[in-house]
Order: structure tokens, then C-alpha cells, then sequence
């Protein structure tokens, strides 16, 4: 059977060769921008703060899972170590390296899209995924930001095979070892590499009709898919921490309560009107004739489809940063829309910067609640804890490492021990009261909370917390950001 040839999209060879140096210097510039106003920042993100110290302590021996407790896989935390290994104070090194994901991931969507419409469609997809990421808390180094990166590099590799039909046992492999790869910075990944592996098993399935053959190949897959999580398994079972592994990685997501069913309608309708106009572009799509160009776009959306329904099986979104992984086949999915409106494409750029501008404005608003370097600064100067260690109970995380403090628990994270949905020894393998009471009998030199506590914490926890300060410690110092003061209390005795 003949293979079938790729249609380029409509554009002459001089253009295209242009374009090929254009267009990725333009996303360049547009990612530096979309993110220039977050550089140097150590407390732009909650959970960023968090894996860069992880990625900080593991330089210095401390091994993820045992040493400091937490879900995400160990390749996300591998990440952070290598950035650490950059040198410098980890926080604009960390920034950089995620804004360089972000600019690569634009570029293929760029070239992924071309292969469905028109050059405006593609270019317009590929900057919106550079200011969207700002909308849904990706303007740093949330793990999405990270993985996005190989999954795209799966979808284009695996649509590729399947339009012309060279899908063997080998040639799976790669796509299915992307998926492996990103599942080791979030497992979400995994629903994205169900839908990819179902296509190469029908593409081969049509291909050569022969059942043998066919399972072979999808043992294969899937051995490559579990690889990089086996490989870190049986590392921990090396070191004898095998059980470790496995509770924090799979068990415990088990145990966490669920979060009150209007969080999760209330996050849901958020991420829908942060994504409204790409979904309006999406479902206004135009069909084409072109039987090559069609069943790209029904990939493109049946990917989408596989992508949101990993987003919906964490039944809870907290954070729009959910929301990430939909967005790169959203986008690509959006394209032929925004490719279709001809002489109106100048409405394109304009919407493009009017979205911009408010992707600046949503940055600045969460600098003045969240805080900056100024903040993060003063906050570490207070907390100090000189040679002895520092508690942060609620609150930037980022200052056990801006202070060089030690470590009082393997339970770092502050939202393990002061939320509600952790309040369970099946989530996180001890009891939070227990210990947060471990702690404080340790006697830190200085405390940080927030005030007021979070409408859905921890309130056993909270309670033990005020007991130890009003009998032990005064307050030395708040900084206000936002409706929130950073606290900072200071043991008396």
C-alpha cells in the first residue's frame, strides 16, 4: 500500500524558509515578555517554591518520598535538582528553563498546527499558548509547563505514523517512551498515552490485520510507557525505600478527602471562562474537503477529548494550572478558526495583544496578593532562624531555603499538614495533629502563618499551632499582601 503524502499547508518554499527563522525568533520575544514581569520572583507559585527546594535538598542528600514527603513523581523533582546544579540563587535559573519549555512547546504547536491550516491559525495558536499559561498560574514552573513538552512530542510523532501507515512495533516505542517520560513529571500524562497507544494499535491493526503481531506490539508500548516510573521504582527498592515509593506515589492519592462539591464546580467554571474564546474558535472550527486535513483535525480532538478527561478525573481544581495540559490541543485544535478569518486577521493580532495586556494585568494582581521579591526578602529576614530551624506552617515555602534552614519534618509542603483533605494518616501516612505537635515539642526559633487561615483548613492542626504560639512565642513581625499578613513569630523560651 502506498503511503499516503502529508499535505503542507498553502504557503510558497521562500516563505517557508523565512518563516523558519521568523517566527520562532518572534515567539521568543513573546515568551520573555509574557513572563519578564515574574523574573526574580522566589514566591510567584506555591508549588514551584516547593519542588525547587526539593531539587535544592536533593543536591545535599535528601531523597524525595522519604526525606520529603510529597505525590509528584520523581522525575519533576530531577528537574529541579539539575536547575539547582545551574548554579546561582535557583529562582530566575528556574524561570528561564521553564520559560524555555514554554517557547518549545510553542514552536511545535506552531508547526503541528500549519499541518491544519493556514500560517496565521498556527502562529495565532502558538502565541495564545505563551499568554494563556499566564491566565491558568503557568507563568513559572508548574509541572504542566514541564511536561506539555513531551506529550506534544508524542501526539506530532504519533499522528505522523498513522497518516503514513509506517506504525510498527519499533516505531511506537519513541512516542510511548515521551509519554513514560512526562508520566514521571505528572501522571495525568498517562490518559494522553492511553488515547495515543489506542491509535497506533488500530493504525497497525488496518495496516496488517495480524493478532500476533499486534499484541506483541502493544506490550511493547506499553513496556515503554512504564519504564522511566519502573526505573525509578526499582531505584527506590535499591535503596530500600521501595514501599516509600509506592505510598507516596500511588497509595496516598487515595487517601486525601474530596473537596467540597462547589470547589470543584466553582474551579471548573473558572478554567471554562479563561478558555472560553479558544473553546468558542474550537466549536465555530470550519470543515475542509480535504480528507488528509480532516482526519488531522479529528485527531487533534479526540486528543483534546483524552486530555480533558485527565483533567476531569482529579475530580477537584483547586488551581486553573488544571487546565494546562487541555491547552495545547485546544489551541491546535482552535487554529483552523483563527486561520479562517482572512482579511479579519488583523483582528487576530489585535485580540492576541488585548489578551496580553490582560495576561500582565492578571500577574500584577497576583504579585500584590501573593507578594514579590521585596516581600520574600523581608519575610526571610524576619524568619531567620540563625542555627536554629524555622517552622513554616502556612506560608511561603521558599524560606527554608532563602534562610539556609533545616528541615523539622519530612512534611515540608505546608498544605499537607494544615488543609482539611490531608487530615488523614491514609493520605499522608501519620496522623497531621501528631505531627504538627512533633514539631512545635522541637522547639523552632521562628513560626510563619498566614492570617486569616484558609476557609477549608485544617482546624485540629490550627488549633495545637495557637496553643504553642500564646504559650511560647510573640509575634515579631507581618507583612501584609493582598487580604492575607505573613506572620513571622519568634520563640520567647
Amino acid at each position: 500500500m502506498t503511503p499516503v503524502t502529508a499535505v503542507e499547508a498553502p504557503s510558497s518554499v521562500g516563505s517557508r524558509r523565512i518563516a523558519a527563522i521568523v517566527v520562532p525568533l518572534m515567539l521568543l520575544a513573546v515568551a520573555l515578555a509574557a513572563r519578564a514581569q515574574t523574573f526574580g520572583n522566589p514566591v510567584i507559585g506555591y508549588d514551584e517554591q516547593f519542588y525547587l527546594l526539593v531539587g535544592d535538598r536533593m543536591l545535599h542528600g535528601a531523597i524525595p518520598f522519604v526525606d520529603i514527603f510529597d505525590r509528584k513523581p520523581v522525575g519533576l523533582f530531577l528537574i529541579y535538582a539539575f536547575i539547582r546544579l545551574l548554579g546561582g540563587e535557583g529562582t530566575i535559573q528556574y524561570q528561564l528553563v521553564a520559560g524555555g519549555f514554554a517557547f518549545a512547546t510553542s514552536v511545535l504547536i506552531w508547526r503541528f498546527a500549519e499541518r491544519l491550516t493556514g500560517r496565521t491559525g498556527a502562529i495565532a495558536a502558538a502565541i495564545g499558548y505563551l499568554i494563556w499559561l499566564d491566565f491558568l498560574e503557568g507563568e513559572a514552573g508548574q509541572a504542566p509547563v514541564f511536561f506539555n513538552l513531551p506529550v506534544l512530542l508524542a501526539a506530532m510523532m504519533t499522528q505522523r505514523l498513522i497518516e503514513q501507515r509506517r506504525v510498527t512495533a519499533a516505531s511506537g516505542l519513541v512516542p510511548m517512551l515521551l509519554i513514560g517520560l512526562a508520566m514521571q513529571i505528572k501522571y495525568t500524562a498517562l490518559f494522553e498515552g492511553l488515547f495515543f497507544g489506542c491509535v497506533l494499535l488500530m493504525a497497525a491493526w488496518r495496516e496488517r490485520r495480524d493478532a500476533v503481531r499486534l499484541a506483541g506490539s502493544a506490550l511493547c508500548w506499553i513496556a515503554a510507557a512504564l519504564a522511566p516510573t519502573l526505573a525509578a521504582f526499582l531505584v527506590y527498592v535499591a535503596i530500600g525505600h521501595g514501599q516509600d515509593f509506592v505510598f507516596a506515589n500511588f497509595a496516598s492519592m487515595w487517601g486525601k478527602f474530596g473537596d467540597p462539591w462547589w470547589t470543584s464546580v466553582t474551579g471548573l467554571l473558572t478554567i471554562v471562562a479563561i478558555l472560553f474564546p479558544i473553546i468558542g474558535c474550537v466549536v465555530f472550527a470550519p470543515s475542509t474537503q480535504d480528507p488528509i486535513l480532516a482526519e488531522r483535525r479529528r485527531f487533534v480532538r479526540h486528543w483534546l477529548a483524552a486530555a480533558v478527561v485527565g483533567m476531569l478525573v482529579m475530580r477537584s481544581f483547586p488551581s486553573p494550572h488544571y487546565a494546562m495540559p487541555v491547552l495545547v490541543p485546544l489551541l491546535i485544535a482552535a487554529a483552523p478558526r483563527l486561520g479562517a478569518l482572512g482579511r479579519w486577521k488583523w483582528s487576530v493580532a489585535a485580540a492576541l495583544l488585548l489578551a496580553y495586556a490582560a495576561s500582565q494585568l492578571v500577574l500584577y494582581t497576583l504579585r500584590l496578593e501573593k507578594g514579590g521579591a521585596p516581600e520574600a526578602a523581608a519575610m526571610a529576614r524576619a524568619a531567620d532562624p540563625g542555627k536554629g530551624c524555622l517552622y513554616v506552617y502556612d506560608g511561603y515555602t521558599a524560606l527554608y531555603r532563602l534562610t539556609n534552614s533545616c528541615l523539622l519534618s519530612r512534611f515540608v509542603f505546608p498544605g499537607h499538614l494544615n488543609m482539611a483533605n490531608e487530615a488523614s494518616v491514609s493520605a499522608l501516612g501519620v496522623d497531621p495533629s501528631a505531627e504538627v505537635t512533633r514539631i512545635m515539642a522541637r522547639h523552632p526559633v521562628t513560626v510563619v502563618r498566614d492570617n486569616p487561615s484558609f476557609d477549608r483548613g485544617n482546624r485540629a492542626t490550627l488549633a495545637i499551632l495557637r496553643a504553642e504560639l500564646a504559650a511560647h512565642y510573640v509575634l515579631s513581625f507581618q507583612l501584609r499582601t493582598g487580604r492575607r499578613y505573613r506572620q513571622v513569630y519568634r520563640r520567647t523560651h
